[in-house]
């Protein structure tokens, strides 16, 4: 028996009837275009086209199965289910992206469903690296995130499940890189690449890039604070010192005054 969805119809190519359903996954994976048929009939042929030329890419009766493939980009990469003529599509790749559509020759070649395939690259790790640092009073720790070769996705940095800042690209394959300025390191701060359907995370956690905030405030607070210290006591002994000499200066002053 062959289901066919019509409950919200449309036109496509002329036909209308069609119920399409949008299908990610990531480059490398298998994914199966899954047909609602409960079972192939004896008389029927189902076939799946690709494409917008549809091109005839597969077709499966109860004796017999076939394949095919524009360019012969699908070679060996093909598996039809014998009782529901589900379509499965193994080691995916880009150039698999694009419209699939499913008929029977019964139904008069009237397309059973479709489906939009977007196969996504695979994410790379987002490589973390020191910046820039400047100091005037107090030390910032200043490191960059960078991808390559990108399309789209969002780059971002978090602390803990906070987003501090993000950036996104476009469908164009490019490079993304995105600053990030904090005073001391601890383990909460991560760089996180994603598209819709995963993501990669580098945590920020190289003490060679940022000085850790537990040296920070034990040392770092504790120098600074000694340096304010050291110059106020310096800054007081001076102006003791000057006082001290002009009550002298006063007292000769004085005594040079009666004698004359």
């Amino acid at each position: 028996m062959l289901l066919l969805y019509c409950s919200f119809p449309w036109r496509l190519n002329g036909v209308c009837g069609v119920e399409g359903k949008s299908v990610s996954v990531t480059e490398g994976d298998s994914v199966t275009l899954k047909l609602a048929l409960a079972e192939i009939q004896s008389d029927d042929l189902i076939m799946w086209r690709f494409g917008p030329e549809d091109f005839l890419l597969a077709k499966i009766s109860r004796k017999r199965e076939t394949f095919n493939g524009p360019d012969g980009r699908f070679r060996d990469r093909l598996k039809l289910d014998n009782q529901t003529a589900s379509l499965t599509i193994t080691n995916s790749r880009i150039s698999d992206s694009g419209l699939y559509t499913v008929s029977s020759r019964t139904k008069g070649d009237t397309p059973l469903r479709t489906f939009n395939l977007t196969v996504y690259a695979r994410l790379p790790v987002p490589a973390i690296s020191n910046f820039s640092s400047s100091s005037s009073s107090v030390e910032y720790c200043s490191v960059m995130c960078s991808v390559v070769n990108v399309s789209a996705v969002s780059l971002s940095w978090y602390k803990g499940n906070s987003v501090l800042s993000s950036i996104s690209a476009s469908d164009l394959s490019i490079s993304l890189s995105l600053p990030l300025k904090i005073d001391c390191l601890d383990d909460s701060y991560s760089c996180v690449i994603n598209n819709i359907i995963s993501n990669q995370i580098t945590q920020l956690n190289n003490t060679d890039l940022c000085q850790p905030c537990s040296v920070c405030n034990c040392c770092c607070g504790a120098t600074e604070a000694g340096i304010r210290l050291a110059l106020s006591a310096v800054v007081g002994v001076a102006t003791v010192a000057v006082l001290v000499n002009d009550i002298r200066s006063r007292r000769f002053q004085q005594r040079r005054e009666r004698i004359d």
